[in-house]
């Protein structure tokens, strides 16, 4: 007796310990034959969506379907002007994943406007102590797969001029580009290779933000 006593107590301490989430709600209403009782029941549901800011310049996930996953690809632009070329005006790069010095740039984000910059050590140099400033590289906008072209900042020795994207009373902002890459080639400078791998201040980093 006293065993099932115990068991009993146990076992009704156990069900109010319970959460109240693990039961489903029910509800009955009764009446007479020719009276019409309704029943009623609830479900709370809850969903949750976590703060995203995607950036990509270069190689990476298709954000176009969703899958906005990392990749740490770094492309490399190169530009090789001709004698005859010095000093003469644009030139062409070659690289990118779109090829020719074109890269895709895009940006998806959830919750509100978006801060983009781009930061760099300085000049390029090369190993003689010669430097090429970053302003001698253009970037020029156009559209990839939306209807407003991404844009790019204007590359400069250290950190370029902020680039603000005004979100949509969504707070969703999709934006994508090709940007193409081409040295200006304004002045003739020594010879030499400027730049490179991560090195003698190659390395442009785009940084984006959002609150």
């Amino acid at each position: 007796m006293n065993t099932s006593m115990a068991l009993k107590t146990l076992l009704g301490a156990a069900a109010c310990a319970l959460p109240l989430a693990a039961f489903a709600e029910s509800n009955v209403q009764t009446g007479a034959a020719t009276s019409n009782p309704g029943a009623t029941a609830h479900v709370d549901f809850q969903i949750t969506i976590p703060k995203i800011l995607y950036l990509r310049v270069g190689n990476g996930s298709s954000y176009t379907t969703g899958n906005l996953s990392s990749n740490a690809t770094i492309d490399e632009i190169t530009f090789a002007p001709t004698a005859a070329q010095l000093g003469s005006g644009p030139v062409s790069g070659l690289g990118g994943d779109l090829n020719n010095g074109v890269e895709t740039a895009a940006i998806v984000s959830n919750s509100g406007n978006v801060t983009l910059n781009a930061t760099t050590a300085g000049a390029l140099g090369d190993t003689s102590g010669d430097s090429i400033s970053f302003s001698q590289i253009t970037t020029t906008s156009a559209t990839n797969t939306t209807a407003t072209a991404l844009p790019a900042p204007v590359l400069a020795n250290g950190v370029s001029a902020n680039v603000v994207l005004t979100a949509p009373a969504s707070k969703v902002i999709v934006e994508d580009a090709k940007w193409t890459f081409a040295y200006a080639n304004s002045a003739v400078v020594p010879q030499g290779t400027y730049g490179g791998v991560n090195t003698n201040n190659s390395r442009v980093v785009y940084t984006a933000t959002m609150p």
